[in-house]
């Protein structure tokens, strides 16, 4: 799968998986792809508590991208947590993720999900390409701690 033709297969060795990342390999992913740090305890209440995971791991084993759902399973949605390894970059793994993502809810959810993100600007242009719209009147907003 490459960003330019959405239904090419992942690069040979990949595997997408439904599984969540470890701790250390999501804090690990999170820091190198340049999302904000997270420890080990936000790392474990990620993983306990999304409502799905999309992974993507090279031949090896390694992690290579990542992604997960939150939500209710019924109408509300946030995607968070999309990371590519920068050795992996630009490869269509994200959009893969992604496409991942938005398919399980698809086909869990009643028509017409409410599916979220908040696009930091490097991931603006792949969530475009998927059909993710500015929220505007509607404005994401944060509690700063």
């Amino acid at each position: 799968m490459t960003d330019d033709d959405p239904t090419a297969p992942l690069p040979a060795g990949c595997r997408l998986t439904a599984e969540p990342p470890t701790a250390p390999e999501y804090v690990h992913l999170r820091r190198t792809a340049g999302l904000s740090p997270r420890t080990p305890e936000q790392a474990a209440g990620a993983l306990e508590n999304s409502w799905a995971w999309t992974t993507i791991r090279t031949a090896d084993g390694a992690l290579a991208a990542m992604g997960r759902t939150l939500g209710d399973g019924t109408w509300y949605f946030h995607l968070a947590d999309i990371a590519t390894d920068p050795a992996h970059q630009r490869r269509g793994l994200g959009r893969a993720v992604m496409e991942d993502l938005i398919a399980r809810i698809e086909r869990a959810a009643p028509p017409h999900p409410y599916i979220t993100l908040l696009a930091d600007p490097p991931g603006q242009r792949l969530y475009r390409s998927l059909g993710f719209v500015d929220s505007a009147p509607s404005l994401g907003m944060r509690l700063p701690r």
